[in-house]
């Protein structure tokens, strides 16, 4: 088999700024390294820069990652011209690409359509922007629409990372070829634990946003507390874990309810290896790279009916719930009775590997990378 060289781009992607945005993008480049040669181009704004523009060039899990860091202005137009500057300096550095993938329909990407223009390189999309769900329409400004159906109009493909996804951008008259691709696990490092549990332990992983309802999660822990004292919640991410604590001190949670903040994957695969059930009660998502990689781990969710998460939480995987306390409180309180049935760790883990490991993706990429 050929090797094509792909370069990857993106609006959002993990930096000195934020460490984790984008980081499913970093995921789906390093699948489609396992069959293809890979570089990442990322470009971002950074108000404390007194440079025009900084060059980080680095080997990132065995891929050349270039992110070009240019001086942040107040004006939006100007970091718009800063930020398509700071792609076209990165991309003279970078081998020449036979395909480009990039990533969200954000002005950013329109880089890709003056690649395309400019040197006949094609390209394809991936999408994960919650903005195009029904639930966010009110976000959604003409300008930004405008620019999602422009840049979609010049790829080859779309790839929504959800059906519930894809039926929302074509709703939105978004149009393309279309194919639904999901986010990828590390099924190698996301294992299950044959060792006995010492104890139950909800878990919670997340940027602790209000969409995630990381408080309601806390209070329910509490409500259940009253009647079973035979659990422990774990709950924390890259977020605001200071209001978090200060809520679980006020209700007197702190013998059963644990907190931690931003950690690496390792850690989070170990969190989720040693915990008895995943708790998810977003208001909206697409497609959860954390559910994903509870199940690989052999451990059951339980999560909202919302986006794409019915669409891998299924009989056997976990609960799911509406956007409802009562139901999340139900649920929780099921999981601990034994009161529901769930598949082995390992055919959860067999699910997802199938499905989403880095094989899997790199193989669905390939196919249209080929057509192409």
């Amino acid at each position: 088999m050929i090797k094509k060289n792909i370069l990857f781009i993106s609006s959002w992607f993990p930096n000195k700024i934020e460490a984790t945005n984008g980081n499913f993008v970093q995921r789906h480049a390093e699948a489609v390294s396992q069959l293809h040669d890979v570089e990442i181009l990322h470009a971002i704004g950074d108000r404390n820069q007194k440079e025009k523009f900084l060059f980080d060039d680095k080997i990132i899990n065995g891929i050349r990652t270039l992110i070009v860091y240019y001086k942040n202005s107040e004006i939006s137009a100007i970091n718009f011209l800063r930020r398509m500057k700071a792609y076209r300096l990165g991309f003279k550095k970078m081998k020449m690409p036979d395909l480009v993938h990039a990533n969200v329909l954000h002005n950013s990407m329109f880089f890709a359509v003056w690649l395309k223009k400019k040197h006949k390189i094609p390209f394809v999309v991936t999408e994960h922007w919650s903005i195009f769900l029904k639930i966010n329409r009110k976000k959604l400004s003409k300008i930004k629409l405008f620019t999602a159906r422009q840049i979609a109009k010049y790829a080859s493909y779309l790839f929504p990372v959800s059906e519930n996804l894809k039926e929302n951008m074509q709703h939105l008259d978004i149009r393309g070829n279309y194919k639904v691709v999901g986010n990828v696990v590390d099924t190698d490092l996301f294992v299950v634990n044959e060792k006995e549990k010492e104890k139950f332990i909800f878990l919670h992983v997340s940027c602790l946003v209000a969409l995630k309802n990381p408080d309601k999660i806390i209070a329910t822990a509490k409500k259940l507390y009253e009647e079973f004292q035979n659990f422990e919640l774990h709950i924390g991410g890259d977020g605001d874990v200071k209001a978090l604590e200060k809520q679980i001190r006020e209700i007197k949670a702190e013998n059963y309810i644990k907190t931690f903040g931003e950690i690496p994957l390792n850690m989070v695969a170990e969190k989720m290896q040693n915990s008895s059930c995943f708790v998810l009660f977003s208001d909206y998502e697409n497609l959860p790279c954390v559910l994903l990689e509870s199940m690989s781990s052999g451990v059951p969710v339980i999560a909202t009916n919302v986006g794409g998460i019915p669409e891998i939480v299924k009989n056997g995987h976990g609960i799911i719930i509406e956007k409802s306390e009562k139901e999340l409180y139900d649920a929780m309180k099921n999981v601990i009775t034994k009161n529901t049935n769930f598949l082995s760790p390992q055919d959860l883990h067999d699910y997802v590997d199938i499905n989403f490991s880095k094989k899997s993706i790199a193989k669905q990429f390939d196919e249209i990378y080929r057509k192409i």
